[in-house]
């Protein structure tokens, strides 16, 4: 007498569990890049907020040399604007007589810079920034 051969059982539990472990990995994957671009979109705000902000020391430096008699403005402050209000800016101001020697106007440059981790209330924080730290310079001659 011949005994019929009898079929695999359990293939497909191991085949379904692979699957699932697969997928469980794909969706890991996925869900770590969706991370880093939520990261990366937030870090790009806030870059802008940053450039508003220094523009912002750029003018108060400008308002305080023009309208309030500083020959050469420096300081540091926060922006009153509430989406400003976590960024510290630092303006520093050179001025250099005329460079020829010809009698000509003083030149001055203004810089300011804005960040949002300042080390002792002034940007550049170059001791400890943080992995989120965001910072912008202008710089305009006059």
């Amino acid at each position: 007498m011949k005994i019929p051969p009898r079929k695999p059982d359990g293939f497909a539990i191991v085949s379904a569990i692979f699957i699932l472990v697969v997928l469980a990995v794909l969706g890991a994957f996925i869900l770590n890049i969706s991370a880093q671009q939520q990261i990366g979109s937030a870090l790009d705000v806030q870059g802008t907020r940053a450039y508003q902000a220094a523009r912002a020391g750029i003018e108060w430096g400008l308002y305080q040399q023009l309208q309030g008699g500083v020959a050469c403005p420096a300081g540091s402050f926060n922006p009153p604007a509430a989406t400003l209000s976590e960024f510290t800016v630092s303006v520093t101001c050179v001025a250099t007589a005329d460079p020829g020697g010809h009698g000509g106007p003083t030149v001055r440059v203004l810089t300011a810079t804005a960040c949002n981790q300042p080390n002792a209330g002034d940007c550049p924080n170059t001791v400890d920034p943080g992995s989120h730290y965001v910072e912008r310079r202008i710089q305009v001659t006059f």
